[in-house]
């Protein structure tokens, strides 16, 4: 198949990169604090599943892919473009989650997309091909940001430089639209659940999710999860005792993760950095993340996958408030912007760590007959928790920022303190010579070569 279509919604991943802090940029201008800013977070999570939901079983019944593509798209750009003739915040909160609503619903119809007319052994090798599109096109969006509002503060008046930011992202995602109505392939002559779906398409999905820059800074949409698979009451008759722990601790982690970046870019305004480098910022985070991914992967098929998430989550929860602290302290001089981006790399290399070693302990601790239901499950979890987060950060952010931050970080800590119990629980039932090490290649494919998160 073609793979002239992956640019058109490589230009639409620039856009929603871009759109994923200019948006919250915008409502600062517009006089919002951190309680606004986590409630648009917290919209965008909500909306996540249960628009990937609706638009993945719509493919499934009516063979309707490009249409639903097209149409997601075409929500995004009409979203994107009208956002700056709002001049108050709830008109900016529900237009923002029409965008993240469109995003999520795409996401597994264009992972369909991706499988279609291609053989099985081929499906990890495109999803991972449509996960690096995605992953540079929302990188470059961080990057035009930066670009944009670091000339624009030069060239127009202050009062124009985010609203005049929304032009670029809307007309990229309005070329990928374009793009997209040209090369995205036809709909089948037959239904496309009745030839991709299932687990198959799970694992594939599992071993391909390697490139997920965009939830370094934006936690809070959905996971490229097969939520078509995912049923609730049948699931939770099933998980074990185990599983149900590490799901506690996934939940207090993104919540964690949430209420720190929901009023973060509040609070970077607030103390002094520009539209320009806190876009900056975001990048570095993105970009070190990125460049983790696979030293990552190789670590978690040596080391102990559970120990090197803990390392992870731990190394998060220290920099998160740091990340008050130094602000606060040392605001945007030299040695304060020079200590910001190092924190946030930190963050960034934490993320690869974690996302990479989710993945892989849902897996083994997943009885297999619901192995894709739980990475279906983790991802769910994860949106919820975003959501449940932001408003809890917003809210607390109202009163001290350093108080949000922290309790972030503690909630993060609490999570790592929850796979360590897990930890114990895992190496006390594990046969010593039950190591990943150990495997064989296809049980090593199932467990350690995953990145979740997309």
């Amino acid at each position: 198949m073609s793979e002239r279509w992956l640019y058109g919604w490589g230009l639409g991943s620039i856009a929603l990169g871009g759109a994923s802090l200019v948006v919250p940029l915008y409502l600062v201008d517009l006089g919002g604090g951190p309680v606004v800013l986590g409630l648009l977070a917290a919209v965008a999570a909500f909306v996540g599943v249960p628009g990937a939901l609706v638009f993945g079983r719509i493919a499934d019944k009516t063979g309707k892919r490009r249409t639903l593509v097209l149409a997601a798209l075409a929500l995004i750009t009409a979203a994107i473009a009208v956002i700056p003739f709002l001049g108050s915040l709830i008109p900016v909160i529900i237009a923002n989650g029409v965008i993240w609503f469109a995003f999520a619903a795409a996401t597994p119809v264009v992972t369909l997309l991706a499988v279609a007319d291609v053989p099985e052994s081929d499906w990890s090798d495109q999803i991972a091909l449509l996960n690096k599109y995605q992953g540079v096109g929302w990188a470059i969006g961080l990057l035009v940001g930066a670009l944009w509002t670091a000339l624009g503060a030069r060239l127009l008046p202050a009062d124009l430089v985010i609203r005049t930011l929304f032009v670029p992202l809307a007309a990229c995602a309005a070329v990928g639209l374009l793009f997209g109505s040209r090369t995205l392939p036809p709909d089948p002559t037959t239904r496309l659940g009745s030839t991709v779906s299932g687990d198959r398409l799970r694992r594939a999905l599992r071993r391909s999710d390697r490139f997920s820059v965009r939830t370094v800074t934006f936690p809070v949409t959905v996971g490229r999860a097969d939520f078509r698979g995912l049923h609730p009451r049948q699931f939770v008759d099933r998980f074990t005792p185990t599983l149900a722990l590490y799901f506690l601790a996934i939940f207090l982690c993104f919540a964690g993760f949430s209420a720190f970046f929901a009023p973060l870019p509040a609070f970077l305004t607030e103390t002094g950095f520009g539209s320009d480098g806190i876009f900056v910022l975001y990048l570095v985070s993105s970009i070190a993340a990125a460049v983790c991914f696979g030293v990552t992967g190789s670590l978690a098929r040596k080391w102990d996958a559970e120990l090197l998430q803990i390392v992870g989550l731990s190394a998060r929860s220290l920099a998160f408030p740091l990340v008050a602290v130094v602000c606060l302290a040392l605001g945007i001089t030299a040695v304060g912007s020079g200590l910001a981006a190092v924190v946030f790399a930190l963050i960034g290399v934490t993320w690869a760590v974690i996302a990479v070693t989710a993945g892989t302990l849902v897996t083994q601790l997943s009885p297999t007959a619901i192995r894709g239901e739980a990475h279906g499950m983790y991802a769910a979890l994860g949106a919820l928790a975003g959501g449940v987060g932001s408003i809890l950060g917003g809210w607390l952010a109202a009163e001290s920022y350093l108080v949000a931050f922290g309790t972030a970080g503690g909630l993060v800590l609490s999570g790592a303190l929850i796979v360590g119990f897990v930890r114990r629980r895992t190496t006390s039932n594990r046969r010593p010579t039950q190591t990943v090490g150990s495997l064989s290649p296809s049980e090593r494919t199932e467990t350690v070569d995953l990145a979740q998160s997309e």
